[in-house]
């Protein structure tokens, strides 16, 4: 018997972002109110890494919450409706359910099923993962409009004693469509892991120590100068190879989005990448704290409602984050 020759989907040869959404969490949290249990002040926060506030959501409100204000605003900013999104991809790691994916309760929230929904889990790095899976299922033909959602609820993971990691957590959502284009609006995604460096930034204990061992709840920690050096030296290369594969050049794009992780790792990839004066460089982290998957996306909404940057400009974003994880992609703004 032959064997019959498969039909293979085919999409668009090129995508783009088409709409952007943003949440953040209703409560400003100044350094002052987290130095006491850390044995801190405000200055060294603040040098350390140049965070003023960070915001955090009520306790009514959950990441879900988040997400879904911030996928409403990408959808309407996107000109679609619920009923016009195909797949549905969340980048969390503060999502408490390990099943059903919170994407597809997400879908179902938002009018869109019958789409395609899963979560990824990939810390810091998680919405630019989502991005170059989007950008790949359209041109695929999979999918024609995909939303893609980081969200985290950070504060659930602070420890307030902890000195590490936990002031500089924060609690927000940003969300974009991606969909088909006539011209390429997203460029190859450059990513990767290195898990010989998992405990970099890790949970403290695992659900079945806290189950089976009295260990309590989990919170995060992080090896702050590892961490620090990695994110400098070897961030800034993949970077670097993102621009590469866009086929541009640093004094070719206008804006440079890192993920808010700290000011002055902010001010050294600029200084690694050579990056022209008048490229606008996101430093949400100020004033909204480090939101992991969040936090690009978020720091692109500020961006743009500061008048930095405007449609149609050229983004070089980057997520990195525990994993070790990364993933980077130069986009058109939408």
């Amino acid at each position: 018997m032959t064997r019959p020759t498969l039909t293979q989907a085919t999409g668009p040869a090129h995508t783009r972002i088409l709409g952007l959404g943003a949440a953040r969490g209703e409560n400003v949290v100044p350094n002052d109110d987290l130095v006491g249990p850390i044995d801190s002040s405000d200055e060294w926060i603040r040098q350390r890494t140049g965070m003023v506030t960070r915001v955090r959501a009520g306790a009514d409100t959950d990441v879900l919450d988040l997400a879904e204000q911030a996928a409403r605003e990408a959808i309407a900013n996107a000109g679609l409706t619920g009923a016009d999104i195909d797949a549905v991809i969340l980048a969390t790691v503060t999502y408490f359910h390990q099943t059903p994916s919170g994407a597809a309760i997400l879908a179902d929230r938002l009018g869109a099923t019958p789409a395609a929904a899963f979560d990824v889990s990939a810390a810091c790095a998680g919405y630019c993962y989502g991005i170059g899976q989007a950008d790949a299922l359209v041109r695929a033909g999979t999918a024609r409009n995909v939303l893609v959602i980081g969200a985290e609820k950070m504060s659930e993971f602070v420890d307030p004693t902890d000195r590490s990691i936990s002031f500089l957590l924060g609690d927000g959502a940003g969300a974009v469509v991606v969909g088909p284009s006539d011209f390429p609006g997203i460029g190859p995604t450059v990513w990767g892991s290195d898990g010989s460096q998992s405990q970099a930034i890790r949970q403290t204990h695992s659900w079945l120590d806290t189950r089976d061992n009295g260990a309590g709840w989990p919170t995060l920690r992080q090896e702050g100068p590892s961490v620090f050096k990695w994110a400098v030296w070897q961030m800034a290369p993949v970077a670097q190879k993102a621009l590469d594969a866009a086929g541009v050049t640093a004094d070719q794009i206008d804006a440079f989005i890192p993920h808010q992780a700290n000011m002055r790792i902010i001010d050294q990839m600029i200084k690694q990448l050579k990056l022209p004066e008048n490229v606008a460089v996101a430093r949400d982290i100020a004033d909204t704290g480090n939101t992991s998957a969040a936090s690009v996306p978020l720091a692109t909404e500020r961006l743009f409602r500061e008048g930095q940057v405007k449609s149609g400009d050229l983004a070089l974003q980057i997520g990195f984050g525990a994993g070790l994880v990364y993933a980077a992609q130069v986009v058109v703004l939408p």
